[in-house]
């Protein structure tokens, strides 16, 4: 299986620390947060790892190279300006091929044990949900009892920004800029998207403050609160 790994957006959140620096090589506990996830991956046995980039891509390209020193072999997908989530999934197709794919947010920090994957199945994708952080108490979609994603419902989770996706998902969409979540909605509406209830250590690293939260904990200091 591949994975593909976000990192192509502006980190506006994040200035003044991404002014020169892009958002996926801000350290962490003394190494750039995206080498985290390239490190899990490797660990889980997933070797090889798509990038998009854009913003300050040669920074990013040049700190990882081909990521033989961590583990995998990383293909990139160059994006001219950011294509949104969809967008740059759908750029990347022709290296992710046509099986599911691992999705991952290069802006998330999560525990998930990503060395027994779930099944797809008919579905077009499967979403890891967290509990509400404090800066999203309404969350974004319902899980039922079945373990089926859904657009209405309570009581409702936050999307971990860690999914499985079928590359079907956004093949039939034409190139260009355009966001992942309404195609998930479609999907939910018509019962092709799955999920589960990620219990453990999970945080949206999109503020400066948040990644402090993130180094202090990783280096042995108090737990980051959720998100």
């Amino acid at each position: 299986m591949k994975a593909m790994i976000l990192a192509a957006g502006l980190g506006t959140r994040m200035r003044p620390l991404t002014d020169h620096c892009p958002k996926p090589l801000l350290p962490v506990a003394g190494k750039p947060l995206i080498v985290h996830h390239l490190e899990r991956l490797s660990k889980a046995g997933i070797h090889e790892v798509v990038i998009n980039v854009s913003y300050r891509a040669e920074q990013i390209i040049d700190a990882l190279e081909d990521g033989h020193q961590h583990g995998v072999s990383i293909a990139w997908s160059r994006e001219a300006s950011p294509l949104e989530t969809g967008g740059g999934i759908r750029h990347a197709l022709p290296l992710l091929g046509e099986a599911p794919f691992l999705l991952i947010n290069g802006d998330i920090w999560c525990d998930a044990d990503l060395s027994d994957l779930p099944t797809l199945n008919n579905d077009l994708a499967h979403l890891w949900l967290v509990d509400n952080p404090a800066h999203h108490p309404e969350g974004d979609f319902h899980l039922d009892d079945g373990g089926r994603v859904q657009t209405v419902g309570t009581p409702r989770l936050t999307f971990a920004g860690l999914s499985l996706l079928d590359p079907a998902l956004v093949a039939g969409q034409m190139p260009g800029a355009f966001a992942l979540a309404p195609l998930l909605c479609d999907a939910m509406i018509a019962g092709r998207v799955g999920g589960h209830h990620h219990r453990g250590h999970w945080i949206d690293v999109g503020t400066p403050e948040r990644l402090r939260q993130l180094d202090t904990w990783l280096k042995g200091g108090t737990p980051p609160l959720r998100g």
